[in-house]
């Protein structure tokens, strides 16, 4: 009976932790996002994957994922590209946080939680491509704007590039690797500081 009640009482915190964070991870999202001049213009650099990896951290891959899948269901109610944006966002962000939560949230260990990090920035990059040239593109292409339209404003950038393979290699992959990277050193730094607070609060303590 008791371990019933630590498992219920687990997971409530799990689920109040994770529901915190996608707050969050929406709150950035709507609120915190820049155009790079790099990048054509439908292309916006935020914040919001921290929250996921923090959850990723404390509560382990799922929770993660599930402050992803929050963020974009949320999303898809004032999307300008038809969920076509947010579907992306979640494939990536979850490609960023699973692996992330794997390594680090059943040990207090920093340098865990940068080895996850890590590999996570690393598979979103690698998960970009295809991602974005067999589904998520396609998709755009019937809901938002023609092929042409989208290579153009690649061009725009840079004139030598001449296909969509080209653009995303050339443009997404290194601009998601940096987002990745981008996200995991805030979220390192961030967890490094909060994690007695995260732990003492919210985790079931296990190491």
């Amino acid at each position: 009976m008791e371990n019933i009640k630590t498992t219920k009482k687990f997971d409530v915190r799990r689920l109040v932790f994770s529901a915190l964070m996608a707050a969050l991870s929406i709150v950035l999202a709507e609120l915190l996002k820049f155009e790079i001049p790099v990048m054509p213009s439908f292309i916006k650099l935020d914040f919001s994957d921290v929250p996921a990896m923090l959850a990723a951290f404390t509560m382990g891959p799922v929770s993660g994922v599930f402050v992803c899948l929050v963020k974009n269901v949320w999303g898809c109610i004032t999307s300008s590209t038809g969920c076509v944006g947010e579907l992306s966002n979640f494939i990536l962000s979850a490609s960023l946080v699973l692996p992330a939560g794997l390594m680090a949230h059943r040990t207090s260990k920093t340098s865990r939680a940068v080895a996850g990090a890590l590999i996570g920035s690393a598979a979103m990059a690698a998960i970009s491509f295809p991602a974005n040239y067999f589904l998520v593109y396609p998709i755009y292409t019937k809901v938002a704007m023609p092929m042409e339209t989208i290579v153009g404003l690649y061009k725009a950038i840079l004139p030598s590039v001449e296909n969509l393979s080209q653009c995303l290699l050339i443009f997404n992959v290194p601009f998601t690797f940096a987002k990745g990277l981008i996200a995991s050193v805030f979220s390192v730094l961030l967890y490094k500081k909060l994690r007695p607070i995260f732990n003492s609060m919210y985790r079931q303590e296990n190491n």
